[in-house]
């Protein structure tokens, strides 16, 4: 149920250790010593996983070449299998090792020649289960035969402890904020390109954690960078103590000997991903003061997120705009939700002039809030315009509006008005629709995950965004005037590009296919003066991908292609988009005298997408020896909303005859041996795992399912997003009917689109991994399998 890739978690420990050990089983290489009779939790015969965790430096650290001292070996494996599980793991944390770049910001030098760039990257710590941050900086140097020039710094920086950095509009000062652990305050820094300038702590009195979640998440300096909005989380109210002679006034600190603190009134969190997440709330802080103001007049039903300045007006009080999220019935979950009902609202923020002629707020007292777009069900991602005359914005108003928690996005336009009075009444001007159905290789429709911080050209009406076309991630330019959109990415080689930041009216961004390792590339747009049109695209040499030599002959055996898979009973369509063929990304060997064994890999969702981009846990499946055929089954993002809208209702059948339909595709081309064949996939991609080696159990040699969907009749009780039961298993219809008291003959309903009603049929050996903490998919259901196959 998420817009995320399959198999993210394998930066994990227990993760990857169990990810790698269904690996092993999978493969014909390795001793049936693996499989049990009858399928189980773990494919270790007699092994338990945490053996491995437990050893996994020491395995780490092991010299595959040379003897090793003896070691105690688990029951069932002999030194040769031990010494391959050291060689797998080696080779895994190669692949993870490769960074990955978050984001980047585009500077002008000083000198005014060229450009500074910062990265933002990232790198799994799979040891600490944790993820290491650090900065690079590259100048960029236009040289005269229109080539460019990246100099990179000699090293990275590593940012430890640091939860979010963002530039100022000038590019002078850079704020880093660090949130706290426990009831520590949250520190925010202010820094100039050679010092730190200030430091401000922020009590939890005030306020808790800085959302940095990239979806409530924002962080905007005002025009003058005197005062900064932010989201954060609302202080929590006064937990009740007690002592030995009673309820005890005051605070109490947890730790006080011979008292109690009681956890308060239960408060409701926003779900999966946002654990102690309750009311995230808006603030101001004054640079120069360091003072920290609440806006008020904002409802305590609305949750905010997004936040940024309007253009300011001389004479006029300044305007924050935002998003706000209404929970007067329930926080369902908000994760990879974008079925919930969200606006823009506007709220003034009284300004006066300092002594020092820069801004600073008046008493924060009670301010009218209003909601800009009260005819939209959704609206998000506000974006000024560079004149600030227009606010641009994107809606999941097809999501909303259908039940569905991913679909087809739009754009919008409001005219921002310049004497600074607004009215509840704006008009807001289309200016992408949600396209139902495109013609063969045209716009598909808006499929947007973000807005870069600055994606304006320099006409100030051309945005530059990343969306879906099909299975790939393309770059786009949209006139925000005209409508115009064009695809501005290379479109003939099946990859997938992601822009991170453009420089001026160039652009500066990565692409990478399966078996390519991501590249930075540098977009130009070509010299309307001599006639020529279009974008050219410079090959940027990087340090920041780079992987051992090992990892990159492995990949240079390999090869990928994007399959046409036609539906097959296209009677049963309903609309013309549900008619239309799917895809499914086909990963093999070069060299391919016998097929290798193939493992079908399903995303979740189910409305994402499995992207032609770089996944380094495919790829090292890849590298093992495996073919994969990643299917983007119909229901995905990517492929227009009548196919998207044609599986809900359908879960369970026309998800699982798509992905039979592509493995019978590949088996008549002659690409795979149709008796060694597995499948993997988490949470829907789980639920169709378990669902496929149940209805077509002799079609699947092994199995792993990573938090399934195994029986939507428990689970629609304990997930965090119960209504997702309804809409996928009724369709439209289940939007209406949800509720959280399900009749007997609701849950009749969801037993029968349920994987578990197939268990009895299962023959191939299945691995389980299951998330303890897992508010979405909990681990109940899993379990819940397990233990009946185990019967």
């Amino acid at each position: 149920m998420s817009r995320t890739l399959p198999l993210a978690s394998f930066t994990s420990i227990s993760n990857k250790i169990s990810s790698w050990s269904g690996t092993l089983a999978a493969s014909p290489r390795f001793s049936p010593l693996f499989f049990s009779s009858q399928p189980r939790l773990s494919l270790f015969s007699s092994t338990p996983i945490s053996h491995y965790v437990k050893n996994l430096p020491a395995i780490l650290a092991m010299d595959s070449s040379k003897a090793g001292t003896v070691k105690e070996l688990p029951v069932g494996l002999d030194e040769a299998t031990e010494e391959e599980y050291a060689s797998q793991c080696k080779l895994l944390q190669e692949f993870t090792n490769i960074s990955s770049i978050d984001k980047a910001w585009v500077f002008k030098s000083e000198s005014g020649i060229g450009s500074q760039v910062m990265f933002s990257i990232s790198q799994p710590n799979l040891l600490a289960n944790k993820r290491r941050k650090f900065m690079l900086s590259t100048s960029i140097l236009k040289e005269s035969n229109n080539n460019v020039n990246f100099q990179w710094a000699p090293f990275p920086v590593e940012m430890t402890g640091v939860s979010i950095n963002i530039p100022s509009p000038s590019g002078s000062k850079l704020l880093v904020i660090r949130n706290p652990e426990n009831e520590s305050p949250t520190q925010f820094e202010i820094w100039s390109s050679s010092r730190l300038e200030k430091e401000f702590w922020i009590p939890q009195s005030t306020h808790g954690s800085v959302y940095a979640d990239g979806w409530f998440e924002g962080i905007s300096w005002n025009s003058d960078e005197s005062l900064i909005a932010y989201v954060a989380e609302e202080p929590s109210p006064c937990k009740p103590s007690f002592d030995c002679q009673g309820y005890k006034q005051g605070a109490a600190k947890d730790k006080e000997c011979m008292s109690w603190k009681g956890q308060g009134d239960w408060e409701e969190e926003w779900g999966e991903c946002y654990a102690g997440k309750r009311q995230p709330a808006l603030f101001v802080i004054n640079l120069n003061s360091g003072k920290v103001h609440a806006v008020k007049g904002i409802a305590k039903s609305l949750s905010v997120g997004q936040v940024v300045w309007a253009p300011p007006v001389e004479g006029i009080d300044q305007y924050l705009v935002f998003v706000g999220w209404s929970a007067n019935l329930r926080k369902l979950g908000i994760k990879y939700c974008y079925n919930r009902p969200c606006a823009l609202y506007a709220v003034k923020v009284p300004l006066y002039k300092s002594e020092a002629a820069e801004s600073d707020l008046k008493s924060m007292e009670e301010l009218t809030v209003v909601n800009l777009t009260q005819s939209i069900s959704s609206a998000f991602f506000p974006q000024f315009s560079p004149d600030g005359k227009f606010l641009v914005f994107l809606s999941a108003k097809a999501s909303v509006d259908s039940g569905a928690h991913s679909a087809t996005d739009s754009l919008h336009r409001i005219n921002w008005p310049t004497d600074g009075k607004l009215y509840s009444s704006t008009k807001i001007i289309d200016v992408i629709p949600v396209v139902n159905c495109a013609e063969d290789g045209q716009f598909p429709g808006l499929y947007c995950s973000s807005f870069l911080s600055k994606p304006w050209l320099s006409d100030g009406c051309t945005m530059i965004l990343s969306s879906y076309w099909r299975s790939c991630q393309v770059i786009l330019s949209v006139n925000v005037l005209s409508g115009e959109v064009l695809r501005i990415s290379t479109a003939d080689s099946g990859f997938s590009w992601n822009v991170l930041t453009l420089d001026g009216d160039n652009i500066i961004a990565v692409c990478s296919s399966p078996i390519d390792v991501p590249q930075i590339k540098y977009g130009c747009l070509m010299d309307k003066a001599t006639n020529t049109t279009g974008w050219h695209w410079l090959n940027v040499s990087s340090p920041i991908f780079k992987c051992s030599e090992k990892v990159t002959s492995l990949l240079s055996h390999l090869q990928f292609g994007i399959m046409q898979i036609p539906v097959k009973d296209v009677s049963d369509c309903l609309t013309k988009g549900a008619a239309r063929s799917f895809e499914a990304i086909f990963v093999s060997s070069k060299v391919n005298n016998a097929p290798d064994p193939l493992i079908v890999v399903l995303h979740g969702g189910p409305h994402s997408v499995s992207l032609s981009s770089f996944s380094k846990s495919l790829a090292f499946l890849s590298s093992l020896g495996f073919s994969l055929l990643i299917v983007n089954y119909r229901g995905s993002l990517g492929f227009g909303e009548e196919a998207l809208q044609s599986l809900p209702g359908k879960i369970g059948s026309q998800d699982v005859n798509d992905v039979l339909t592509a493995i019978d595709h590949v088996i008549e081309k002659g690409l795979v041996n149709p008796s060694k064949i597995t499948v993997l996939g988490g949470s829907h991609g789980g639920f169709l795992t378990t669902h496929l080696i149940g209805q077509a159990p002799d079609k699947f040699v092994a199995a792993a399912a990573r938090n399934p969907v195994c029986n939507l009749s428990s689970m629609v009780a304990t997930t965090d997003i119960p209504d997702w039961c309804y809409v996928e298993s009724y369709g439209r219809k289940g939007k209406t009917i949800f509720t959280e008291a399900p009749s007997a003959e609701h849950l009749t309903h969801f037993y029968s689109k349920s994987p578990i009603l197939h268990i009895s049929k299962v023959k191939a050996p299945t691995i389980f991994l299951l998330g303890a903490q897992d508010l979405r998919v909990p681990v109940s259901g899993g379990l819940q399998s397990r233990l009946t196959i185990a019967v």
